[in-house]
């Protein structure tokens, strides 16, 4: 790991690149899992369900990760502006990776428009998680940012069971409880956590203002979601979610509105 780490951060952008070219093996090795024979009667669907397997590999890695960094090393947690470890940056570069993937993926495959959240929320984790490679700032708080991957676990889970038109099964019910609790624990504490420690030193932190802005930003989104979220999962009705001839309605273009 010592011998690993000056290479990273002298070569940053490049080690992202062939990171982000790891991503596109493990997608294309996902391919060949078997696909639940209702998703592949939906293109759109099917396009759905290996991009958040890819997803799902990266939020069991990284969200367990980031969180034994914390463990490990717990000044990451308070000094978020300038620590951090070569554990710590080889795991922002590997998720910087990841994110650069999954952008080119929703682009090169037709699917910007209808995922263009997706898109400003990769525009902003990118460019932040580059800023924390090159200058070897902030790398702690990316680190505490990527706890929210604990979240997407369930998320990715979530969704994928919907799209399976598993909404009402058991295993559904469980994750949504679940789902819920690491929202609130892992991604809503976590983003106002950053955002409390970026307006508390606003002051004589570097660039301080595009990082407010770029939390600021995020914050908005997932508290969006988050309505979004308890009204698909504990408000709304179940005719609402069952179309005319009894099958689910899972044709939304968008993952916010699923």
């Amino acid at each position: 790991m010592d011998a690993l780490n000056p290479v990273l951060k002298s070569h940053p952008g490049p080690s992202v690149l062939v990171f982000c070219l790891l991503f596109r093996v493990v997608h294309r090795l996902l391919q060949r899992l078997p696909v639940p024979k209702v998703v592949k009667q939906n293109e759109l669907h099917e396009w759905k369900w290996r991009n958040l397997a890819v997803s799902m590999v990266h939020s069991l890695l990284t969200g367990t990760w980031a969180l034994t960094c914390v463990l490990v090393w717990p000044e990451t947690l308070s000094n978020i502006h300038s620590y951090h470890t070569p554990l710590s940056y080889l795991l922002v570069c590997v998720s910087t990776g990841y994110f650069v993937h999954d952008a080119s993926d929703i682009i090169l495959t037709g699917h910007a428009r209808g995922s263009w959240e997706f898109l400003l929320h990769h525009v902003l984790v990118i460019s932040s998680f580059l800023y924390a490679l090159y200058t070897n700032l902030y790398v702690a708080g990316a680190v505490i940012a990527l706890f929210v991957e604990v979240n997407s676990v369930t998320l990715h889970l979530r969704l994928m069971l919907k799209l399976a038109g598993a909404q009402y099964s058991s295993i559904y019910y469980f994750n949504k409880i679940t789902n819920i609790f690491t929202y609130v624990m892992f991604r809503l504490s976590t983003q106002f956590y950053l955002t409390w420690f970026i307006i508390h030193n606003y002051s004589w932190l570097d660039h301080g203002a595009y990082f407010l802005t770029a939390m600021i930003v995020m914050n908005i989104m997932i508290l969006i979601y988050f309505y979004r979220l308890l009204r698909a999962d504990f408000f709304s009705s179940r005719k609402s979610s069952v179309g005319q001839n009894g099958t689910h309605n899972n044709n939304s273009r968008k993952f916010l509105t699923d």
